[in-house]
């Protein structure tokens, strides 16, 4: 009877201890990425928000005077990565990824911001 009671007992505990290690490995369902992203104008604005319009992404906000984005997504959706990504896919450079020139030349001339080219700065 001994046996059976510590049998089960250590069973309990090995169960407990696997779901704490199984809850634990699992990113939380929200998290605020903070970004830096070069952009100019109110439709770089647009533009940046728009991409950020996915499944994942609960909340993008970014300012044109600071250039930093404050972003609310669930990482168990959505990588930080794959944020970085979306945002340089529509021309716009990141602290992570930068946009490729062929996407970034298509921008309007008011949203360029490479090499000095911001039209919005005295």
């Amino acid at each position: 009877m001994k046996n059976f009671l510590s049998i089960g007992l250590l069973a309990i505990a090995f169960f407990f201890v696997s779901n704490q290690n199984a809850a634990a490995q699992k990113p939380p369902k929200k998290a605020t990425l903070n970004i830096e992203i070069s952009g100019n104008c109110g439709m770089c604005e647009r533009r940046i928000n728009n991409a950020l319009d996915v499944p994942g992404v609960m909340v993008s906000s970014w300012d044109r005077y600071t250039k930093k984005a404050e972003i609310v997504y669930n990482p168990r959706k959505i990588s930080e990565e794959k944020i970085h990504e979306l945002i340089a896919g529509v021309g716009h450079d990141t602290n992570k990824a930068k946009a490729k020139t062929e996407v970034y030349s298509k921008l309007p001339g008011c949203c360029l911001y490479r090499e000095n080219n911001n039209p919005h700065e005295d």
